[in-house]
């Protein structure tokens, strides 16, 4: 997700709720907030979510990225995913995560459905710089790295899976600063409810998530970080599997890996 810098400026605000709410139409869809927060709103990102836009927050004179996640509540997975980002985002401190600033409460507290988070704001992810033709020395790598570690280290100090890590979700600004984003699959070791298999994009998933096992650990994140950070030095996927079927022959075609897990049992 890109959580920078945008090119459309020019979207109306309209007082609503006697002026303590702002509305905009952006893109043909409705982005209500608190009158604290003020032009110039500039969408930086969309996606199955919703849609992200930079706006300032005139109670701290900064620019912060503000999340829609539309009909958050229309069943039950969506709104228990909700739910656990803020909770855990309210949880979690530390310099490598990103920080949640607010959650918008909503002009009609017994009936709305849509949620407003509002977080740090930052330039770009690593999924773009991948993508782009700006060139990424070693040193670039190795900082990338080392802070994607020491945020997971964090994470996972704390009990938690992140579960889908991947370029994408991982903020950047034009320090070099990265920040992890997006728990909204992430979950407590400690949860007692069965773990679900489906979780990380295809491409970082582990092997014991591709066989299907409800029974892993904080390794599969790990797992992620390598592929990660191949990506990162290779500029190019590591394992770019069309399908799951796909995804296991690409692993398993790595002679090292087939030997070291002996797949000639599957």
């Amino acid at each position: 997700m890109n959580t920078g810098g945008g090119q459309y400026t020019d979207f109306p605000a309209v007082e609503t709720h006697g002026g303590q709410f702002i509305s905009y139409d952006i893109f043909g869809s409705l982005f209500e907030i608190t009158s604290k927060y003020r032009p110039p709103i500039i969408p930086i990102g969309r996606g199955a979510y919703g849609i992200v836009c930079s706006v300032l927050d005139t109670e701290t004179n900064e620019l912060v990225a503000m999340k829609k996640i539309a009909n958050a509540f229309d069943n039950h997975m969506d709104a228990k995913r909700t739910l656990r980002e803020i909770k855990l985002l309210r949880h979690l401190d530390h310099e490598n995560i990103i920080a949640i600033r607010d959650v918008v409460p909503p002009p009609l507290r017994r009936q709305f459905s849509d949620v407003y988070i509002s977080t740090e704001l930052m330039d770009t992810d690593l999924h773009q710089i991948i993508r782009s033709n700006q060139s990424l020395s070693e040193e670039h790598c190795q900082y990338f790295l080392y802070q994607l570690l020491r945020g997971l280290k964090y994470i996972h100090s704390a009990n938690i899976i992140h579960r889908d890590l991947k370029p994408s979700n991982l903020l950047l600004n034009a320090n070099c600063d990265l920040k992890i984003c997006d728990f909204g699959l992430a979950r407590p070791t400690s949860e007692n409810d069965f773990m679900t298999e489906y979780v990380v994009t295809r491409w970082y998933r582990a092997p014991e998530l591709l066989l299907n096992s409800s029974d892993y650990t904080a390794a599969i994140d790990v797992w992620s970080v390598g592929c990660i950070f191949m990506e990162l030095m290779n500029r190019k996927p590591l394992f770019p599997g069309k399908d799951h079927v796909h995804q296991m022959r690409l692993l398993t075609e790595v002679k090292y890996f087939r030997e070291l897990c002996n797949f000639s049992m599957v």
